[in-house]
C-alpha cells in the first residue's frame, strides 16, 4: 500500500462520506492504483471529473498514485484559473453534434423538456441500466442519471449526474454544465418519440384533427413514427412560454 493525500473542489464533495469533505485527506492506496480507480473508490464517477491535478502538475485517469502524491480532482467546468484550457482538461468543451443524451427511468420529465428544446434524448422508463450504457457507447450519448453506479462503468465516457429532483430545475443544472442555452432549437422533435417532426400539407391531416383547428390554422407539423399532428394552438403557446423562461434563467 502507499499513502496519498487527495482534496476534491466544489461540488465533487457531495460525493464524498461525510468526514472527508471540503478539507485535504490522506488515503492507503494499492500499489497499482490509478487516479481513475481511486477517485471512483472514494465515490466520485468518472464523468463528473474535468481536471486532476498531482502534486502540481494534470495528469490523466491512467497515471499511477505515488508515495506521498498530492491529488486535487476539480468538476467539469470549474478547472482553476491558468489550467483551464482544452489541452489539459479531461473533459474538453462540447459541440453542438455531441449534445445527444440518454436519460434513465427517474428522469423522464428532463427528457420531455431536453426534447422540446429540440436535443436528441433517448428515454424509456423500462430501460434497464445494461442497455442505457450499450445505447450511449453505440449512438455517442451522454448519459444523464442520478445513479452514481451507472456513471461509474468503464464504457460510459460522457455523463452527468443529475441532483435536482423537479423537471425544471434538472434542465437547469444540465443546461448550466453542458451550455445548452446556444443550441436550442424547440419544437423540431417529437415529445414522444424523439422523431423529427415535419411540415404536413392539407392534404396530410384531413380526418387527423378537429375541423375547426383545420379552419383556424394553416401550419401543421407531423411525427412519422406516432404520425401525431401539431399545430400552434394554446397548448403550443404555453409550451413556447416556458422553454423561453427555462432558455432566459439557462443564459
Amino acid at each position: 500500500m502507499v499513502k496519498a493525500r487527495f482534496h476534491f473542489h466544489r461540488e465533487l464533495n457531495d460525493f464524498l462520506a461525510r468526514p472527508m469533505r471540503g478539507h485535504t485527506f490522506a488515503c492507503a492506496c494499492a500499489k497499482t492504483s490509478s487516479t481513475k480507480h481511486m477517485i471512483e473508490a472514494l465515490g466520485v464517477p468518472h464523468t463528473e471529473v474535468g481536471l486532476i491535478v498531482r502534486n502540481g502538475r494534470p495528469v490523466g485517469f491512467d497515471a499511477q498514485i505515488e508515495p506521498d502524491d498530492f491529488i486535487e480532482v476539480y468538476p467539469v467546468r470549474h478547472a482553476p484559473e491558468g489550467m483551464a484550457n482544452g489541452a489539459l482538461l479531461l473533459r474538453p468543451p462540447l459541440h453542438a453534434a455531441d449534445l445527444r443524451f440518454i436519460a434513465d427511468a427517474h428522469l423522464g420529465g428532463l427528457a420531455q423538456l431536453l426534447r422540446l428544446a429540440g436535443f436528441d434524448t433517448r428515454y424509456d422508463n423500462n430501460f434497464p441500466d445494461d442497455e442505457i450504457e450499450q445505447l450511449a457507447q453505440d449512438e455517442s450519448r451522454i448519459v444523464l442519471t442520478r445513479d452514481r453506479e451507472l456513471l461509474k462503468r468503464r464504457s460510459v465516457l460522457r455523463g452527468c449526474y443529475v441532483r435536482a429532483l423537479q423537471p425544471d430545475e434538472q434542465w437547469r443544472e444540465v443546461a448550466d454544465r453542458l451550455d445548452l442555452a446556444p443550441h436550442l432549437r424547440p419544437f423540431r422533435l417529437c415529445l414522444m418519440c424523439n422523431a423529427p417532426l415535419r411540415p404536413a400539407g392539407l392534404g396530410e391531416i384531413d380526418g387527423r384533427v378537429p375541423e375547426g383547428v383545420r379552419e383556424r390554422h394553416t401550419r401543421f407539423v407531423t411525427c412519422d413514427v406516432c404520425h401525431r399532428v401539431f399545430w400552434e394552438g394554446s397548448h403550443w403557446r404555453r409550451m413556447r412560454a416556458r422553454i423561453d423562461a427555462l432558455a432566459e434563467t439557462s443564459r
